[in-house]
């Protein structure tokens, strides 16, 4: 995924921000709350952190490719760096993203949540 494609499909979930902090990193939040980055890689290639479920982020921290994200995960956090993936792993980067959307935004208040139009 290129951080173009990214920075689409984190636009595409309801009620999403973006800014651009961080040392040049694509921050994507929910309700002030970030809930995806593109950026980090000190290589120049291209790396995606999410917010990731106690499940998923215990799943990802062994799979290639993906690493509990530097400074957050050493503090205690549940996010998740994918570094180094093919192509065909976009697809489970975006159910990655969407769950992390969702995790976060589930975590707002409820009065917060009516306002973005994200209560049902």
């Amino acid at each position: 995924m290129t951080y173009e494609e990214f920075n689409a499909f984190c636009r595409s979930l309801p009620a999403a921000s973006h800014v651009v902090q961080w040392g040049g990193s694509h921050v994507w939040k929910v309700g002030g709350k970030v809930f995806a980055i593109g950026g980090w890689q000190k290589d120049g290639q291209p790396a995606f952190t999410f917010k990731a479920s106690d499940l998923n982020f215990h799943i990802l921290s062994e799979e290639p490719g993906f690493r509990p994200a530097p400074y957050l995960a050493s503090r205690g956090m549940k996010w998740i760096q994918q570094y180094d993936a093919p192509a065909e792993s976009d697809e489970q980067l975006r159910y990655y993203i969407k769950e992390s959307h969702r995790i976060v935004a589930s975590g707002l208040t409820k009065k917060k949540q009516r306002e973005l139009g994200l209560a049902e």
